[in-house]
């Protein structure tokens, strides 16, 4: 199911293509034909910056600073393979509907690698070494996720 984003990144994606399209068609060598092709250039490059800004959910080139997560990651809870429900099987109880809506609440607020770790560790045991081998990352990269996670976990109940 797509929402908003989705849906104008398509449609930036599908007119962008149009306009590489006419771009194809224009002869560079007729001076008339150059100063559209300059114009279409300039609406190419406009567009690519818009498309990658909602793709990243934060401005093109900026690697540091508060921006850095992404405002679409609230919905990768939904496409996470590891927790594809909220349905958890506790020895002492169960939950009730509240409790896991305050669970989801803490979990959307972690990004995505935090939630990975997190949850691998904590709700399925596994240990860093084969959550590293799983991912793909170092076996400080996952300590580091992890710790991070139950910082924000910490503080979100408290």
């Amino acid at each position: 199911m797509l929402n908003w984003a989705d849906k104008l990144i398509q449609e930036y994606s599908f007119h962008k293509n149009e306009l590489e399209h006419l771009k194809g068609l224009l002869d560079p060598m007729k001076p008339k034909d150059n100063a559209d092709l300059k114009i279409i250039n300039s609406m190419i490059d406009d567009m690519s910056y818009a498309l990658e800004w909602m793709k990243k959910g934060r401005r093109p080139g900026n690697f540091h600073g508060a921006d850095k997560r992404s405002i679409y990651q609230r919905r990768a809870l939904l496409d996470m393979d590891l927790f594809p429900t909220i349905e958890l099987e506790t020895k002492q109880t169960s939950l009730s509907e509240e409790q896991k809506q305050k669970i989801i609440t803490i979990l959307v607020e972690l990004s995505h690698r935090e939630r990975q770790c997190y949850l691998m560790h904590m709700a399925y045991g596994m240990s860093l070494t084969e959550i590293a081998e799983e991912l793909n990352l170092k076996k400080r990269t996952v300590q580091q996720y992890i710790d991070r996670a139950k910082d924000k976990v910490k503080e979100l109940v408290s």
